[in-house]
């Protein structure tokens, strides 16, 4: 704003122009004085009303309240996830230990950038091909359920995406808070956003456990339930052979249907380990699958890649290992196992009960499992 008060006041003194009080002639009575003062209270007020706009602009604010996140806000206010640091810088004496939003709280929204803000303005000669379509998949919840299908590059993929634990078993657990946090309702809440992300590049996609209450979810606590089922409705069993040997049989059930066609079968969860042993993102295959090997190490680069753009000097530590694992050694489809982090973890924790990490988790994954369908095709 500094620039406003490079533009001098023009003071007029017998119908001359003058912009610099030195150059005004000795004025012997007060007659001349009062000709440049309303001159000087219309500057002040064209000041005054120019600039207050503007700051009342800077000082865009909402009160936080239950289950808003920073990536709702963002969403909410028209900008996109990449506004999250300028958020946070912006907010950070008020904003929790995790970065999640304090109930009550006053907080600032960032303005967004006129370059950006004309950039996202729709091309009036494209907007009749953009988005190819809308579609409602209410699993995702009322705020979430309208989804744009942008493109079709993925039409020929069909993915099953497998959170786990649910119904009877809630998983690994942890604490914040006083809280419990519970592995499936995390795992539930990232694989849906990656259903939603992979759906609006035209994939098909079956959520084999599913919630028909819990959408998504903003806020950093979840709280647990145990209603889940298991693809297309059936009641999920407590003894954990049971329970993998349903999803398989939903997952290869639905397999035949789609012969021919590439296939993922994508099992996410979320780990449980010593308070001290922090982990990345990591992933396993099983040993007799060369194209699993492959599209693991396909998301394993898309995470060192996103790690190195947004967070540089971080390094990123995740894996790639062959295991013996159930859903890897009976599912039909190429299956990958995704364990997340740490939940007993304090800086792991961070990684999933932030709302804006759980969506940039599920962006990263989309992104790697297009990376993966290009590169078989």
């Amino acid at each position: 704003m500094n620039r406003f008060f490079l533009i001098l006041p023009l003071l007029m003194v017998k119908n001359k122009v003058y912009t610099n009080m030195k150059e005004i002639p000795s004025m012997k009575n007060g007659k001349k004085r009062t000709k440049i003062i309303p001159v000087i209270l219309t500057t002040v007020v064209f000041f005054m009303t120019f600039i207050q706009p503007l700051h009342a602009q800077q000082e865009k604010t909402f009160i936080a309240k239950s289950g808003d996140g920073i990536y709702s806000v963002l969403r909410d206010n028209g900008l996109p996830p990449s506004y999250i640091d300028d958020f946070i810088e912006l907010n950070k004496d008020v904003l929790g230990e995790s970065k999640e939003l304090k109930i009550g709280i006053k907080y600032k929204i960032p303005l967004i950038n006129k370059a950006e803000q004309k950039s996202a303005k729709p091309d009036a000669s494209k907007e009749s091909a953009t988005p190819i379509a809308v579609k409602s998949f209410p699993i995702f919840g009322p705020q979430h359920e309208k989804v744009e299908i942008k493109s079709d590059e993925l039409g020929n993929a069909v993915y099953y995406l497998v959170s786990g634990h649910g119904g009877p078993d809630p998983g690994a657990v942890g604490k914040r808070n006083g809280k419990i946090l519970c592995e499936d309702e995390y795992a539930y809440d990232i694989t849906l956003r990656l259903a939603r992300e992979l759906l609006s590049m035209g994939a098909t996609v079956y959520m084999i456990t599913r919630d028909n209450n819990d959408g998504i979810r903003d806020g950093w606590y979840l709280p647990p339930d145990k209603d889940e089922v298991c693809y297309p409705n059936l009641r999920i069993p407590l003894n954990q052979n049971l329970r993998l040997r349903q999803r398989k049989d939903a997952v290869n059930k639905l397999y035949q249907k789609y012969k021919g066609r590439y296939q993922r079968a994508i099992i996410i969860h979320v780990d449980s380990r010593s308070v001290s042993e922090k982990i990345d993102v990591f992933f396993y295959y099983d040993k007799r699958s060369s194209s699993g090997r492959k599209t693991a190490l396909t998301l394993l680069n898309t995470f060192n890649l996103k790690y190195n753009e947004h967070q540089p000097g971080r390094g990123y530590h995740g894996s790639v290992t062959a295991r013996n694992l159930y859903m890897l050694k009976y599912t039909w489809p190429v299956a990958t196992y995704i364990e997340l982090g740490n939940i007993n973890h304090y800086r792991d924790l961070k990684r999933f009960i932030i709302d804006s990490n759980r969506q940039a988790l599920a962006n990263w994954l989309a992104e790697g499992l297009k990376n993966d369908y290009e590169n078989n095709r």
